[in-house]
């Protein structure tokens, strides 16, 4: 990756998630702050012989697929359980039959709901959910998830393929919004363009889209497991010669929040205390009770970079700040977690391992948290070497928010 210098960076959508929407499997579901295949792909062709990869914070699978396709072994774990269903379904291999039998009941899901020999399934307990769909496209919704229930059990291959096909649909006809940072909620005005879709038509495309995307078959291995980074001493799959991914950033963005329609619909969450609990679990988590947890938590010890990171947060909590002290408690909360993860890394590291961490740093307050010199001296004190920071392209218009590539050797 040809490294450049922080000032000359653009912004670089295929740098992003956009540069995903239209490349097959990758494009299945969006999730906002996922990273751009392209920066996955271009590690990667680095890469001069068969490897072993591993990405300890999967999101949508975005590594582990790259590399399967090249023909490389991997290895992604992710601590939301959605997260690791949708990583399974994304690098499984397909047979034509497998695509044929999915074909065939999308066609079966939609001639029931047109004959009403459909039982509609309860609306999840989301809060608000008429701030997501309307009243018409919510009674289609329970149709539709009631038909397929009743249909194509969803331990198949095929009925895994519909499910991610029926998460598409959800938010297609949704009045989420994905025009800034993370999701909103389309005006009335905009709104109004939505009320009357060919339900049936909109689910069709949506299953097109996703079975072209599972004809293209990777080469290589995946294996795709619900645990957390910061115990990967435990985790029995061997040692591993590279390392790409994104891990959470420090901005308090929660990715329970963005994957709640998904988790809701498809019975992976009930209600909002179990999201607040999944996010208290996942490094840097802020959604409900885990913003609330922050209040009373304390290191149980300093980390290594307590020093270098003490002084920004001692500005950051001061008084004249609102919830100055909180946000402080949530950075530190988030290098300890990291830390703690950095130190697992290595026991799963073979000899000479290159890793590559794509980090974004942040503002508080008009304080600039550098994270990118926070994980370089952790790196270094955990015993890396060759140690580098490549900037790839500005987060937004603020000019000092720029996402990097942190590498090292073990």
């Amino acid at each position: 990756m040809k490294e450049v210098t922080a000032n000359r960076l653009s912004q670089r959508s295929d740098y992003t998630y956009k540069f995903n929407r239209k490349a097959g499997r990758h494009g299945w579901l969006r999730l906002t702050p996922a990273y751009s295949v392209r920066i996955v792909e271009e590690l990667l062709s680095q890469a001069p012989r068969h490897l072993r990869v591993l990405d300890p914070f999967c999101g949508t699978a975005t590594t582990a697929l790259s590399a399967a396709y090249r023909g490389h072994d991997a290895v992604t774990i992710d601590i939301n359980p959605f997260l690791v269903w949708l990583g399974r379904v994304k690098t499984q291999y397909y047979t034509e039959q497998t695509l044929n039998r999915a074909y065939q009941a999308s066609e079966d899901v939609i001639l029931q709901i047109h004959k009403g020999a459909v039982t509609p399934v309860s609306p999840p307990a989301i809060h608000h959910i008429e701030r997501w769909w309307s009243p018409r496209t919510l009674e289609w919704l329970c149709q539709l998830q009631g038909a397929l229930d009743q249909l194509v059990p969803p331990e198949t291959d095929e009925g895994a393929l519909l499910r991610v096909a029926f998460c598409r649909a959800l938010m297609a006809c949704s009045n989420a919004a994905f025009n800034h940072q993370s999701m909103s909620f389309r005006s009335e005005g905009q709104q109004l363009r939505l009320m009357q879709p060919d339900y049936a038509e909109l689910f069709r495309e949506e299953v097109s889209f996703v079975l072209a995307g599972a004809r293209e078959n990777p080469a290589g291995r995946t294996h795709v497991i619900l645990h957390d980074a910061r115990r990967l001493s435990t985790l029995s799959e061997g040692t591993f010669d590279l390392v790409i991914t994104s891990p959470p950033y420090v901005n308090r963005m929660s990715y329970v929040r963005e994957l709640r329609p998904y988790m809701y619909w498809l019975g992976f969450l009930s209600d909002g205390r179990q999201a607040g609990e999944l996010d208290w679990l996942a490094i840097g988590g802020t959604w409900g009770v885990a913003t609330s947890r922050l209040a009373s938590w304390e290191a149980k010890q300093d980390i290594l970079i307590h020093r270098e990171l003490e002084t920004l947060l001692e500005r950051i909590a001061k008084p004249s700040n609102a919830n100055g002290r909180l946000l402080a408690a949530y950075i530190r909360k988030y290098f300890v977690d990291i830390e703690t993860h950095l130190s697992e890394l290595r026991s799963v590291l073979s000899p000479g391992a290159t890793v590559h961490y794509i980090i974004g740093n942040s503002s508080f307050y008009g304080e600039l948290l550098p994270v990118e010199r926070l994980y370089v001296s952790l790196f270094a004190k955990l015993g890396f070497k060759n140690i580098s920071v490549c900037p790839l392209r500005k987060r937004n218009s603020k000019k000092e928010l720029v996402e990097f590539d942190v590498s090292a050797t073990m």
